[in-house]
């Protein structure tokens, strides 16, 4: 468990959102509280996050970056490249790293000892300190439809999560497909 981070991804039929919290801490101290742990990669078409150092964000970025346009942005090619390549890198694979990566068709969660992981729902993956916070809000939010967009939902879950997670701070920022 990450006492890092809060990223949130969901996907349906309107749409892929990802979110993730501004907060960056030091052991019980808040070094920052507006960094960016989202991103949009090959021609803004996937989705990604990071629950992890800042260092190993931009290491693992790169790399899964690198692999999307090997694959002509096949995401599921790329995760599975990816997962053999993270866990197989002697310095990469002691990182400890999650990523969700997303499309309109499918979700990831990404760790450095090989996991692939598609939500059993495939539609909604949380990650980090505030993981399981954000993705119980998500799951309550989605069982009442279509009454909020993907990208309300996102944000109103990960500000649950802010308000219970010491770790997870309410500067919320979301990227949606």
């Amino acid at each position: 468990m990450f006492e890092a981070t809060t990223i949130l991804a969901y996907r349906n039929e309107k749409g892929a959102v990802i979110g993730g919290d501004g907060q960056v801490t030091f052991g019980n101290c808040v070094l920052k509280g507006n960094a960016t742990k989202i991103r949009s990669l090959y021609h803004n078409k996937i989705l990604s996050g990071f629950a992890g150092s800042t260092a190993d964000a931009f290491s693992l970025f790169d790399m899964f970056e690198g692999i999307l346009e090997n694959k002509k942005g096949d995401l599921l090619k790329s995760v599975i490249d990816f997962s053999k390549a993270w866990r197989k890198d002697k310095y990469l694979r002691r990182l400890e790293a999650m990523m969700i990566v997303l499309d309109k068709e499918h979700i990831f969660i990404l760790s450095g000892t090989g996991d692939v992981v598609e939500p059993e729902d495939g539609r909604i993956a949380a990650i980090g300190s505030g993981g399981n916070y954000a993705l119980s809000a998500a799951r309550a939010l989605d069982r009442f439809g279509n009454l909020l967009e993907p990208k309300d939902l996102v944000l109103e879950s990960l500000k649950i999560a802010g308000e219970l997670c010491i770790y997870t701070n309410e500067n919320i920022k979301i990227l949606e497909l």
